[in-house]
């Protein structure tokens, strides 16, 4: 029905039009005269003038409405001839006109429509009833008293009968504007309603930002406060200890330090809808090895070919990636792990290398059953494989060769999905006496970084296409290459936990 009324809102007047006057035309072809007739039959200009009138009432009423005044008042001139008994109903095209009128135009002009339509209606009583214009139009008896007794006679009962004809064609008007009225109030309510959800959700969206906000400050800032002040009032009282001791107070105050900045960070990006909090990018990658090498990780770091401009979200996971690497290594390889890290720009893509030693198993090889194969540790993957290896084999030689369980963790899945959304894909796994870690993003794709998450950090969020896969296959040649480049990093000595370590990704 709506899309109906639509289009009977702009062409319907002109359709009316049409049909009234050839439904005049065959109705009248009898007593027209020889053909064509229009050219001598009397009722020709106002049915014209009365066609013309509803034609423009939608587009302009204005108009519509002059051209009902121009036909009577060329009628009370003598110009235009007076109603005969066969063709008086031409008034009723301005009845038409008004239904159209007060359908589609405003208040004001249908107020004004209604006030001009009640001074047309006076008039054509006038007229029709009158000895000097339509005499009666043929169904008036004639009073031979003039027009004010005709008019006192016969006057309201042939104005009430054009009034009720305006008023059926008005009724017909307003019913359609009331529907539509109607269905559009319908739809500001389904909008509104829609929108009270939206703000509903962005309110609850908005309490769980500030909990989440709440409970970083709290627990995380707090806390890495704690520990910066502790390692550096220790270093301090601790002047006398070894240099080692001293070097290992000054990177734990440090990493707190910085840990603290990026905890503030994030609670401003979830306070704040996460797009203003400052995000890490590739040139942070150097002074984020220069951290690590203080930590006592032995870092090698190489490129090739000619670096390209990568977008935000894609720097940021590859800043996230080498992160997660680096920190992996010294916490599952200990002091003096060796690592390498290579970025090769030659391909389609940036492809990140990350590769580290890692030592045998500590556990006896009639003991590398269940528990204590579940317990090898890998440099950088190992945040993947939940427990230590000390943890592990300690269970298998109380439980006597008990098979462990693995437990999967977040470090290489959590890679993968940063690389997934930045376009590219990782690998990872032992690759001789290392473990290895492959990284792929392609240049020149378009990422979006969405609102703060829980850990606060911007993910570039984008469309991985089928495509992203044999781009990936087509840089593994490349990438194989630059592998090779990469050196054996020597074995390191097993930590006194007894912690083993596994090496680093599939190429």
């Amino acid at each position: 029905m709506e899309p109906l009324l639509k289009v009977m809102r702009h062409w319907g007047a002109p359709v009316a039009a049409v049909l009234f006057f050839a439904l005049w035309c065959v109705g009248e072809a009898g007593r027209m005269g020889p053909w064509p007739g229009l050219n001598l039959w009397p009722g020709t200009l106002p049915l014209v003038l009365m066609t013309a009138a509803i034609a423009v009432s939608v587009r302009a009423p204005f108009v519509s409405l002059a051209l009902t005044a121009l036909l009577l008042t060329g009628q009370f001139l003598y110009l235009i001839p007076a109603m005969h008994p066969n063709h008086w109903a031409i008034y009723i095209g301005s009845s038409i006109s008004l239904g159209f009128i007060l359908w589609t135009a405003g208040r004001g002009t249908i107020l004004a429509a209604v006030s001009a339509n009640v001074v047309f209606i006076a008039a054509m009583t006038f007229l029709m009833i009158s000895w000097r214009y339509s005499y009666g139009v043929g169904w008036f008896h004639p009073l031979y008293g003039g027009d004010r007794l005709a008019l006192s006679v016969y006057g309201w009962q042939l104005f009430s009968i054009l009034t009720l004809i305006a008023a059926g064609c008005s009724a017909v008007g307003l019913a359609l504007k009331l529907y539509q009225e109607r269905g559009s109030l319908f739809q500001a309510r389904n909008i509104a309603q829609a929108g009270l959800k939206e703000a509903e959700i962005d309110l609850i969206v908005e309490q769980e930002r500030t909990r989440i906000a709440r409970d970083l400050h709290d627990v995380l800032a707090h806390s890495l406060a704690v520990i910066a002040a502790q390692a550096d009032g220790t270093r301090y009282l601790s002047s006398d200890q070894p240099k080692a001791v001293l070097n290992a107070l000054e990177n734990i105050a440090s990493s707190a330090r910085g840990a603290l900045v990026d905890a503030q960070r994030v609670i401003e990006g979830v306070r704040d809808d996460g797009m203003v909090a400052p995000q890490p990018r590739l040139s942070d990658v150097g002074p984020l090895v220069e951290r690590m090498r203080q930590g006592s990780l032995e870092i090698r770091r190489s490129d090739s070919g000619a670096p390209v401009e990568l977008t935000a979200g894609q720097q940021l996971a590859v800043f996230r990636i080498v992160q997660e690497c680096l920190t992996n290594a010294l916490k599952h390889g200990g002091r003096g792990t060796a690592v390498r890290l290579h970025f090769d720009w030659s391909g389609p893509g940036l492809t990140l290398h990350v590769a580290s030693a890692h030592v045998a198993s500590a556990v006896p090889d009639d003991e590398m059953t269940g528990a204590g194969v579940a317990g090898t540790r890998s440099a950088l993957g190992g945040s993947d494989i939940g427990g230590s290896g000390a943890e592990d084999a300690a269970g298998a030689g109380a439980g006597g060769r008990t098979a462990g369980v693995e437990r999967v963790g977040r470090g290489i899945p959590g890679m993968r999905e940063r690389a997934h959304l930045a376009g590219g894909w990782v690998t990872a796994g032992p690759d001789g006496e290392q473990f290895r870690v492959t990284a792929f993003v392609p240049y020149g794709l378009r990422t979006a970084e969405p609102a703060g998450t829980v850990d606060g950090e911007l993910v570039a969020i984008t469309e991985a296409s089928s495509g992203g896969e044999a781009a990936g296959a087509r840089e593994a040649g490349a990438g194989r290459e630059s592998a090779a480049a990469l050196s054996e990093c020597p074995n390191t000595e097993e930590t006194p936990e007894g912690t083993q370590r596994e090496a680093a990704l599939r190429g």
